[in-house]
């Protein structure tokens, strides 16, 4: 069924024309019906385009030595500087997640040879963040 409708947007006026496809109107749906669908799945398939190779990954640390992020964050505190005696459970940074922050403690007694992030930086879980030898 065919309408012919004025609208105001905003001060201005427009004369439109809607055609009602709710179902009873004129047979037409607006969803479609079950099967109908089955034309799509069944058309022939298109070719993917060639593969780009991957990015490379960083090398991955993880030894003994290395401290790795608990989680996904960002870093907003660096507490240990190179050269530090440590302590295990000794805090060491501090990572930021979803508007929460998670302290980060040293996992074993040392000190520490290398920091591999500072403030600002976006970190994955299982990144190396410091090392303690």
């Amino acid at each position: 069924m065919v309408r012919h409708l004025k609208i105001t947007v905003e001060g201005k006026i427009y004369d439109v024309v809607v055609e009602d496809v709710t179902e009873g109107s004129s047979g037409a749906s607006l969803y479609p019906t079950p099967g109908s669908m089955a034309a799509l799945r069944t058309a022939a398939p298109v070719e993917a385009a060639p593969a780009t190779p991957a990015p490379a990954q960083p090398p991955a640390g993880g030894g003994s030595d290395d401290k790795m992020a608990p989680l996904g964050g960002v870093i907003v505190e660096v507490v240990a500087k190179v050269g530090d005696a440590v302590k295990a459970g000794d805090k060491v940074l501090v990572i930021e997640a979803m508007k929460m922050k998670t302290v980060v403690s040293a996992h074993k007694d040392g000190k520490v040879t290398n920091v591999h992030v500072k403030v600002g930086d976006a970190v994955d879980a299982g990144q190396p963040l410091l090392s303690i030898a």
